[in-house]
Order: structure tokens, then sequence, then C-alpha cells
């Protein structure tokens, strides 16, 4: 299937824009209508505060600044902003690392736990719709494209 033919219904010229190209627009604007859709259904924290979350509760201990930097893929300064409104709701801390005094470890909160299992059925739903009709081949084959994209990526930056 052409980029023309996926895109038929939509009122832009793909003529002749390379099909990486497109999906790297595609991935930009989904992740912009995901956080505004995100953030207007879940009224105490933004997405990416709620993504960090879901990130330090996917860890198997909890990360440092710079761990949880490397996995969000954005930088300490930004990372570090989001914790510190995290922390100001009382939904992380920071905890020295017992085994190097210089490191801090982020632990989530009990009221966090709470507003995670208070969002829990929300969120199952909202993605339950996001994939709808979509096989599960499918999403592992976007995954494997992006993971590999985005590995591309680091080998320019490093």
């Amino acid at each position: 299937m052409t980029i023309e033919e996926v895109t038929q219904n939509i009122n832009v010229d793909f003529t002749g824009i390379p099909p990486s190209y497109y999906l790297l627009g595609l991935i930009s604007a989904f992740e912009n209508r995901f956080q505004a859709m995100a953030d207007s259904t879940m009224k105490e924290i933004s997405w990416k505060q709620f993504f960090a979350i879901i990130c330090i509760n996917m860890c198997k201990e909890p990360p440092t600044l710079k761990e949880l930097s490397d996995i969000l893929g954005s930088s300490h300064q930004n990372v570090k902003q989001i914790l510190l409104k995290l922390e100001k709701k009382n939904f992380i801390e920071f905890k020295v690392d017992e085994s190097d005094k210089r490191k801090q470890r982020i632990i989530l909160t009990d009221s966090c736990r709470r507003f995670c299992e208070k969002n829990n059925e929300m969120s199952i739903n909202i993605m339950d719709k996001m994939f709808d009709g979509i096989p599960e081949k499918d999403i592992v084959t976007t995954i494997q494209t992006i993971t590999k994209i985005e590995s591309n990526l680091k080998s320019l930056l490093y």
C-alpha cells in the first residue's frame, strides 16, 4: 500500500514524500494529539508526569535521575522539572542510595500508588479504544520499527 492510498482521506498532498518522512511526521503529530488527550483526561498531573511515573514503576529498582532521563529520552533538566512537580504533589520522594551516597533514587509514594489505582480502569479503557482493531502482530512490528529507528538515532548522537 502506498502513502497516497493510506492517506486518501487526509486533505494534504503527500505526493513524492518518502514514507520515512511521512512516518516521522505522523509520530510527531500523534504524540502531540495523545499528550493533549491525556493532559485533559488526567486532571491532577500531566501526561509527561504520568509517563515518568509509569517508567519509574517499571524499573527493577528505583532509578536515579540519570537512569530515568535515559529511559524517558529527555534531558536531566527536563526530567528534574517533572520530578520536582511530582515531589510537590507527594507522588515521589528522593532517597539517598544505600551503596553510593552520591546518588539519589526516585521512589513512588503511597499517594502515587493510590492515584494509579484510582486511574487504572480509565487508562485501560483508553488503551483498549486506541488499539481497537489492530492485530498484536502489527503492534509488535511497529515496536520493532520504532526501536530500530531509535537505535539509528542514538548512533547519530553518540
